[in-house]
């Protein structure tokens, strides 16, 4: 640092320190703050924020400003964080700017319901934040990296309205955002070779090199770009879409032409290793050595002669003290009682537990330890009690409810270590949930336990003879102690007698612990720390425990230190948390000493956060005799024991060392390595030494989740230690304690570098000189992302630093990682305050993200922010980690507010397919030939006429000539909702009916020849007699589905729009509908003055026509088609004669359709197949149609099989929508059914009608509930259709039954077909759409080049037939526009035929089966539509892929639609639930989609039920939902824009 800089430092350093005692003082809220303003003014433009964090606090230079401490303004407030520094006013300032600032990121739109009004009584009582709750903040320093991130990064607020009628300008931002792009420079690492300290120096043995100058790219360097509103930001969340974007365009590798590589390796994006990154380059590090154990003086030979020495010489000396939070006395333990007490309860466990011959319990077995947090004293003699029956205490925690947090993993670690017994006391006997018996409720997942409690009055007295066996200290093990893993799951950890005492005595010698000295204990005293000095080594030495519960805490934060105060205690074991609730409650008081204490020990002192709570406790309560060696972190696990504990202010008579302190660079640590910061970067770590190797042990470092190779020394492992005092084995898993309890540490040569065995401590950090340990913090917190591991408890404290009590709800903040698209994710999950407004959370959230973002460079996956006190809580109040991310997982968290940020953090995606120039035909030929394909193409039989009724090329001729031949033969019967035959029609009573149609028609529609007219009528009867009176009087008929009577106003213009489009002359309808377009709901939806004129068919003239007509021409029209596809196109399609007729035969032909068959029809007859079926087949073939109008099954669901029960129908014909709702409705109700006669098993074929990919789950399902019932599961099968051929493929009674296929769905995307196993990764089961009808031939062409692809290609689906369709009828005159669709050739190859495009996706795949004239089956597989597929990343998706992952993952989404928009992908989600769970599906939405598709999803839209558009056929409308979002009209529960 040059002499400028420094002297700068030091005037801005002088300035601070004159604004400090400007500021200090005993002056007004008001006075305060106007003051503070007026100076702040005068120095934030000038004062660089971070200037002093970047100088290490020492206790040295800490007296300095204890005075401001002393005289720190106090608010009143036990929430507000304990900040005095010009740095956290300057956060602030900087904070306040940002509100002044637009987001350029949209913010979520939720409706009004749905916003959580919370109450001020849901705040928890003053001091009952958790254990994890408060004690890892980063104090000023993490305050200064945030003012300084924030301040050079991007700003992200918002003032966007959280109502969802600004869901599409929303949208539009954050699309727009995409056109901006980044800049990736990163600072040269520094050139580091000592880090800084207290004296003694601390230094890192590694060479002097130089470090490359090389520029590295800094990660998300944003330029300022302009939000829709014009306000320039700088987004640092849109630059990274933008690299997205970039990525897509410009792809780092150019993938094969015929080549589809499917390793997953080679398809995901493989971040290079930059040779500039920080690497280890140190000396490999040797192994610690503690120092030597020295034997004390007449120290007992076991833990229990300890105890019978002590009873029987200081039978009175006071040994626990429990204190209360209510006014009860305090209950005071003496040794003598504990002796008499523990042996009562030994002679009680071996010899009244069952019988003498069979006892429950024997010695070696588990017992469980359920006692609560406020009843030390039980414990302890609970604890003592199995020790001397020679027993294994397992300690727990209380179970209050069935559904605790972890309690399940409780319940596995008692049922593997075989525990029958529970002691317990008689309260929390009486508090224990009972079921109505009064018998203890069994949880879920518990062994069944014997309940024992262990109060004196209920034990008896041993015999005077009986006295138990005290053995000296042996390897049998003492005590089983639980550990809770990052998984969730629960390990025991045992712990040998031997280890027992061997660790009491390294912990005596390292306290000094001396008889009859007293100690407070504010730990838990069933585990770790709490139960190693409170329990254990305080009867070693005769110690006197006070003992704090957690409940005296919550009331009173200041009851250790008076507890201290009182018994003039010499050690104090308490957590960070303890030290910063002390600061925030001790308001100036000055009646308390801390001069008796020599030691305070910080069970957490490992975790480096922690140091900010132990330098701010030092500061205030310095004048009140408080020394700084006094305070001593230790570092220990349930594995390794005490790894390291600092030494006190006397030990043995000797001074103890002054600690170390280093500042660390974060991204250092990130890569594992040691790098000092200069003190110019934001994100710096700050840690203190936990002092040296506990005597008797080795400590080594080693490489973590790999083999134990030792570090270097200026590289980042985990703590292994070699000892006689640690944990020996996991209960009953010898694999994992193989891994942990039995390392070997090895050389960069691969041998031993030590005899001795290691045990892994799950802490990571690094030995620094003179031996001093650092760590850096715990396995269990480290979240490997995009190779670099960060510390949850470091993004915690970041995000803390963030406005804390202002938003998060007690500071309680839970970060973990998830794994997506394999590689880590950061969550992070924080409770926000009751009185949080909408904008509030989201600013709160955008300014986290930049935070993190700046100071730790990694991207935050997702930000959740859940109502206070919803977060599951440990037993003394903290998070429950592994329960909120099983949760957050499972769907079940319920969060208020979703933050996903996919854009920005996922970096792994797939390479972008690159489409390369068209390759000839010559060169097509020649690959397919070579590669053994055959081309695909493939035909239906031929199409003879062997019939009678095939002479004939009009459909009114041939009616006329059933009319003649079989005039009583029934055609149609029309089936009600009552399940009778509501009306029939016979050859001739239809010929009839429709003379009178067309003698209407002529008088009093006057109309001629080719005329065209709308018939709008219900499905049944008179819709087929208007056809065919239509027919008869040469008019062109169009059918058209009635308005609906309850929602007129938006089904009736469409009616409106066909009969326009259509030019129809006049419409036909019945009376009732007459009545309806005539009503006032009608006028105000439609003006009835444009109306055409409408002919009322219910009042028919009496006689017939004069003359029927007769058309000449076979190519002219029969009728026209008109549908709206699944796209959102209105189109007719004309439809001729010879079409018609060839239509006809051919599903005669393949359905083997004669006047004997009776035929069941359940579908909406007004376009496509189902019009077919309907009106024409049944003229034609002569077959009776069992006609059941789909309308009825919402009266009688079970109507359609019922009827085709009733009628012994062997062919019948469905939608979709009618299959589903049969499932849905009678899936359990089959018996019944059944029972009432239901028979399905003469059916032959239920062919299900559709223009899309057969949905195989759904028949499956139908085939699986109905088996019962006689169906054959090979009688369902599919039919494939579209505009120009109404008819291409259907299944028919001959020939092989369907086949199904799967397909690798990453390779479809690629437009190849490369068929793999059932259950094979990312499998696609695809079922053949039905056999090719006679007279169609297919052929598989590129829809880009129009050339005839191989069988292995998809393409589309392109058809030859006489049966086509004529073209497109418009009335604009535009029948040019898409006249390619029936006049296409192919560009090489068979250029002559003319062929019809269907617009749909597919492949052909000749199979083994063999057709009815002996050739092989070839099977059509149609994919999806051609114009709804999506263009992403250079791959065609199609979106019933993407909408059934996103269905089966969580149970409340009933349905969904995705679609496209501006290169962002959109969700459609339909909620089935409660309102509440709407913001738990974002992230799983996002999820699956990332895992399965390798898409990130751009919005997910939360809507209600029933909201996706449907049509009749059951197919999805999406660019009717598409449209409808855009114009806000879907009325949302919750729009989440991901960044």
């Amino acid at each position: 640092m040059s002499d400028k800089t420094f002297k700068g430092a030091l005037q801005h350093k002088d300035r601070a320190s004159s604004l400090y005692f400007s500021l200090a003082g005993d002056i007004t809220q008001k006075g305060y703050e106007k003051k503070r303003a007026k100076l702040i003014q005068a120095y934030l433009p000038r004062v660089p924020v971070g200037a002093e964090s970047r100088i290490p606090v020492t206790p040295s230079s800490s007296s300095s400003s204890s005075s401001r401490y002393q005289r720190r303004r106090s608010t009143g407030s036990r929430d507000e964080r304990y900040r005095s520094d010009v740095h956290s006013e300057a956060v602030q300032a900087a904070l306040e700017r940002q509100c002044e600032r637009k987001m350029a990121v949209p913010m979520p739109s939720k409706r009004r319901s749905l916003v959580v009004q919370t109450s001020m009584e849901a705040y928890t009582p003053p001091g009952s934040e958790g254990e994890g709750s408060l004690g890892r903040t980063g104090g000023a320093g993490v305050e200064a990296w945030i003012s300084q991130a924030l301040r050079g990064s991007s700003s992200s607020t918002t003032s966007s309205s959280s109502s969802h009628s600004n869901g599409s300008a929303n949208a539009a931002r954050l699309a727009e955002n995409n056109a901006h792009t980044y800049n990736n420079s990163h600072p040269p690492p520094p050139d580091i070779t000592s880090y800084t300290s207290d004296p003694p120096a601390v230094t890192v043995d590694r060479p002097q090199v130089a470090m490359p100058t090389k520029a590295l790219p800094k990660y998300g360097n944003a330029e300022l770009m302009e939000t829709g509103d014009g306000v320039p930001v700088s987004s640092r969340v849109s630059a990274k879409i933008q690299q997205l974007v970039n990525t897509l365009k410009r792809p780092k590798r150019r993938p094969l032409r015929e080549f589809f590589v499917d390793d997953f390796e080679e398809l995901l994006e493989v971040q290079q290793p930059d040779p500039s990154l920080p690497r280890p380059e140190g000396a490999e590090s040797t192994i610690t050595q503690g120092e030597e154990l020295c034997r004390l003086k007449n120290c007992p030979a076991s833990m229990e002669a300890a105890l019978q020495r002590w009873g029987a010489i200081a039978p009175k000396a006071p040994c626990l003290t429990v204190t209360h939070a209510n006014t009860k006395q305090p209950y005071t333990l003496t040794y003598g009682k504990l002796w008499s007490r523990s042996m009562k309860l030994a002679y009680y466990i071996l010899h009244k537990l069952g019988t003498k011959q069979e006892p429950i319990v024997r010695p070696g077995d588990r017992v469980a330890l359920v006692y609560p947090n406020n009843d030390p004293a039980a414990f302890m003699v609970a604890f003592y009690g199995c020790l001397l029956a020679e027993v294994v205490p397992v300690p727990i925690e209380v179970p209050l409810t069935k559904k605790d947090a972890g309690s399940q993993q409780i319940g596995f670690l008692l049922g593997s270590c075989g525990v029958a017994v529970a002691l317990t006391s008689d309260a929390c006997h009486r508090g224990l949930p009972k079921s109505l018996s009064g018998d203890i409720m069994q949880f879920k997942g518990w062994p069944k336990l014997l309940w024992v409690v262990t109060e004196s009055k209920h034990l008896c007295k041993p015999p005077r003879e009986w006295y138990p066996l005290i053995k000296d200290a042996n390897n049998d093990t003492a005590y089983i102690e639980y550990k809770t893993c990052k998984d969730g799951s629960v390990l025991g950890v045992t712990v040998t007698r031997m280890a027992m005492l061997t660790h009491c005595q390294t912990l005596t010698h390292t306290c000094g612990y001396k008889e009859a000295e007293t100690l407070v204990n504010v730990l838990d005293f069933k585990k770790d720390v709490g139960l190693w000095h409170g329990i254990l080594t305080s009867v070693l030495n005769m110690l006197h425990v006070v003992s704090v519960p957690y409940a005296l805490m919550k009331v009173n934060p200041l009851s250790w230190i008076q507890k201290v105060c009182h018994y003039k205690a010499k050690v104090v074991c308490v957590k960070s948390r303890d030290l910063h609730w002390a600061l925030v409650a001790h308001r100036d008081q000055t009646d308390l000493n801390l001069s008796s204490l020599r030691m305070l020990l910080v069970a957490d002192g490992a975790n480096p956060w922690s140091i900010s709570s132990c330098d701010a406790f030092l500061n205030v309560f310095q004048s009140m005799g408080l020394r700084s060696e006094v305070i001593c972190p230790c570092a220990s696990s349930p594995e390794a024991l005490t790894v390291a504990l600092r030494r006190g202010s006397l030990k043995l008579g000797k001074s103890s060392k002054p600690m170390g302190r280093g500042v660390l660079s974060m991204t250092g640590l990130s890569h594992g390595v040691i790098r000092v910061d200069t003190g110019e970067k934001l994100s710096v770590l700050t840690l203190q030494d936990v002092g040296s190797p506990m005597p008797g042990a080795l400590v080594c470092v080693v490489k973590p989740e790999t083999i134990p190779q030792l570090c270097k020394t200026d590289e980042i492992g985990e703590i292994c230690v070699s000892s006689i005092a640690t944990g020996t084995s996991y209960y009953g898993l010898t694999g994992m304690t193989k891994n942990t309890f039995e390392v070997c540490p090895m050389s960069s040569n691969g041998g031993l570098v030590s005899e001795c065995v290691f045990v892994r401590s799950g802490l990571l950090g690094f030995v620094g000189p003179g031996g001093a340990i650092f760590v850096t913090g715990k396995m269990d917190g480290m979240m490997l992302v995009a190779g670099r591991r960060h510390n949850a408890d470091d993004i915690v404290a970041t995000a803390l630093a963030v406005e804390p009590m202002k938003f998060v709800y007690r500071g309680r903040i839970a970060v973990f990682s998830i794994t997506v698209l394999h590689d880590e994710r950061i969550v992070v999950v924080a409770e926000q305050r009751p009185d949080s407004t909408e904008e509030e959370s989201f600013q709160w959230m955008s300014r986290v993200l930049q935070a993190i973002d700046g100071i730790h460079q990694v991207g935050v996956y997702c930000l959740a922010l859940v109502p206070s006190n919803t977060l599951p809580k440990t037993p003394l109040g903290g998070i429950h980690l592994s329960e909120t991310k099983q949760l957050f997982q499972e769907g079940a968290l319920h969060p208020c507010n979703v933050l996903m940020c996919p854009h920005s953090c996922v970096t792994n995606l797939p390479k972008p397919r690159q489409k390369q120039p068209e390759v000839g035909p010559a060169s097509v030929m020649v690959g397919n030939l070579v590669a053994g394909k055959r081309m695909a193409q493939a035909c239906g039989r031929d199409l003879s006429q062997g019939e009678d009724n095939d002479q004939f090329l009009f459909l009114s001729e041939v009616l006329q000539w059933r009319a003649q031949t079989t005039p009583d033969h029934i055609l149609y019967t029309l089936i009600n909702s009552r399940g009778t035959v509501g009306s029939s029609l016979t050859c001739l009573q239809l010929h009839k009916r429709a003379e009178k149609i067309a003698a209407l028609l002529f008088e009093r529609g006057q109309l001629r020849d080719g005329d065209h007219v709308a018939l709008v009528y219900p499905p049944g009867i008179d819709l087929i007699a208007a056809f065919y009176g239509c027919l008869y009087a040469g008019c062109i008929p169009i059918t058209v589905r009635p308005p609906h009577p309850q929602n007129i106003s938006t089904t009736l213009p469409t009616v409106k729009m066909i009969v326009e489009v259509s030019r129809s002359a006049c419409v036909m309808t019945t009376q009732a509908i007459c009545k309806l377009l005539r009503s006032k709901e009608a006028s105000a939806a439609v003006d009835l003055r444009s109306w055409p004129p409408v002919l009322d068919t219910d009042d028919l003239p009496k006689r017939r026509s004069p003359l029927l007509y007769k058309p000449s021409d076979p190519e002219s029209l029969t009728y026209l088609d008109f549908s709206v596809s699944t796209t959102g196109m209105l189109a007719g399609v004309k439809m001729s004669h010879s079409a018609t007729s060839a239509l006809c035969r051919s599903i005669k032909l393949q359905c083997e359709l004669y006047p004997s068959r009776e035929v069941a029809v359940c579908l909406d007859p007004y376009c496509g197949l189902g019009f077919v079926v309907w009106c024409l087949c049944s003229v034609y073939a002569g077959h009776q149609s069992v006609l059941i109008p789909p309308a009825e099954l919402e009266v009688n669901p079970a109507l359609w099989l019922l009827s085709v029960s009733q009628f012994k129908v062997r062919d019948t014909f469905c939608s979709y929508s009618v299959m589903e709702l049969c499932t849905k409705t009678l899936g359990t109700l089959t018996d019944s059914l059944k029972a009432r006669g239901l028979d399905l098993s003469r059916v032959r074929t239920c062919v299900v009608v559709a223009e899309e990919r057969p949905r195989i789950s759904l028949t499956q399902s139908f085939s699986k509930l109905f088996k019962d019932v006689g169906l054959h599961p090979r009688a369902v099968s599919t039919a494939f259709g579209c505009r120009i051929n109404l008819a291409v493929c259907l299944q028919g009674t001959s020939g092989p039954d369907p086949t199904t296929v799967y397909v690798d769905m990453r390779a479809l995307r690629h437009d190849r077909v490369r068929l793999v196993e059932r259950g094979s990764p990312h499998s696609l089961p695809l079922m053949e759409s039905g056999k090719i009808l006679p007279g169609v031939r297919i052929i598989i062409a590129n829809p880009e080049t129009k050339g005839p692809i191989g069988d292995s290609h998809l393409g589309e689906i392109w058809v030859h037939s006489s049966q086509n369709a004529s073209g497109y009828f418009s009335v604009f005159g535009e029948e040019n526009v898409r006249s390619d669709h029936f006049s296409a050739r192919l560009s090489f190859g068979d250029t002559q035929t003319i062929w019809a495009r269907t617009g749909y996706l597919g492949f052909l795949r000749r199979t083994e089966l063999t057709d009815a004239s002996g050739e092989r089956h070839d099977a059509l597989y149609v994919v999806g539509a051609l114009d709804e597929a999506m263009e992403l990343r250079g791959m065609r998706y199609h979106p019933i892929d993407i909408e059934t992952s996103i269905i089966r993952t969580h149970k409340s989404i009933t349905e969904c639609a995705v679609f496209t928009w501006t290169k962002l992908l959109v969700v459609v989600v339909e909620l089935d639930g409660s309102e509440q769970e709407a913001l738990d599906l974002v992230p799983m939405v996002t999820n699956v989609v990332l895992e399965e598709h390798y898409l990130i999803v751009g919005v997910v839209v939360i809507v209600d039920t029933g909201v996706i558009p449907i049509n009749s056929r059951g197919e999805k409308q999406r660019m009717h939902l598409r449209d409808g979002f855009l114009a806000d009209q879907l009325d949302p529960i919750y729009v989440a824009y991901n960044m």
